[in-house]
């Protein structure tokens, strides 16, 4: 079992653009309660949305205070569903495999990752707020020797060739050039290396990007790609899918619970709700084998 770069976090970030530095302002910026309130909960915190069938009964409590906690608690169930839901496509996996987690946000990701498989973890994010609060987290948890998270671009991580059996992006791709980060992935990966992403992508049957999908892209300072993209930059990069499921549908009850959680909407409830319905943006999994 490999413990190379078990430091890593003072390394420097590659300048790419001027964009990929606001990107990195945002989020050494961001305190956003939907993500950190959430995360409160058990010391998970996940930087992307939920799925499945809401427990509606959370809405009937009377008293406020209960409520809001009986939703926030509901939300971050929906959001750890979503997160154990792609390690499961990452296997099959074991304890002296290492993975690693593009655009790791806060870290949850690659926590559910290392708790399913017992396997080595490295999470890249250009925050390097959030990549000192993740190693925190992994620190208190007594998993650091095992769960690392590194402040780097993950277009260019100056991680090992081949070293990793999977790797994955959760909610992050709409912030790279896809074939930059893919063929990335195809470089870390040995192969036959799982990859696998969940992403929000606009419906390319739709026509160009809808007035919701630019509202989504202004919201968040980020550029969702057409459906097609995904494909075509796996085609080229070496990663050929072995399973794609539309979540489209799975997402929709998060989005309108959240919608109704006064202490954690972002006003931009109604503009994914929107996109969804129209048939405008879809939510995607992707698992592709690197061949």
């Amino acid at each position: 079992m490999t413990t190379a770069d078990a430091v890593t976090t003072t390394a420097p970030v590659p300048t790419q653009s001027t964009y990929q530095n606001r990107v990195a302002d945002y989020w050494n910026a961001e305190e956003n309660p939907v993500n950190l309130e959430l995360g409160k909960l058990d010391d998970l915190y996940h930087h992307h949305y939920g799925i499945g069938d809401v427990d509606l009964a959370v809405l009937d409590y009377p008293d406020p205070v209960r409520r809001r906690d009986r939703i926030t608690a509901e939300l971050h169930r929906l959001e750890h569903a979503q997160a154990e839901l792609l390690a499961s496509r990452l296997g099959p996996l074991s304890p002296g495999d290492r993975v690693f987690d593009a655009g790791c946000g806060r870290g949850g990701g690659s926590v559910v990752a290392h708790l399913r498989y017992g396997c080595e973890a490295d999470g890249v994010t250009i925050s390097a707020k959030q990549a000192e609060f993740a190693n925190a987290q992994a620190r208190k948890r007594g998993i650091d020797d095992l769960v690392r998270y590194h402040h780097r671009n993950m277009l260019d991580t100056g991680l090992p060739s081949g070293a990793f059996a999977a790797s994955w992006n959760n909610e992050s791709t709409m912030y790279v050039e896809l074939d930059l980060l893919f063929a990335e992935h195809a470089r870390l990966l040995r192969r036959g290396g799982r990859y696998a992403v969940i992403t929000g992508c606009y419906n390319d049957t739709y026509g160009q990007a809808s007035r919701e999908v630019s509202l989504i892209n202004a919201h968040y300072i980020c550029d969702i790609h057409p459906r097609s993209a995904y494909f075509r930059a796996m085609a080229r990069n070496r990663l050929v899918p072995v399973h794609v499921e539309d979540l489209t549908a799975a997402a929709i009850p998060y989005w309108e619970l959240r919608k109704q959680a006064d202490h954690l909407v972002t006003g931009i409830e109604d503009t994914f709700l929107t996109a969804y319905r129209n048939g405008s943006f879809q939510y995607l999994l992707i698992a592709a084998d690197r061949v």
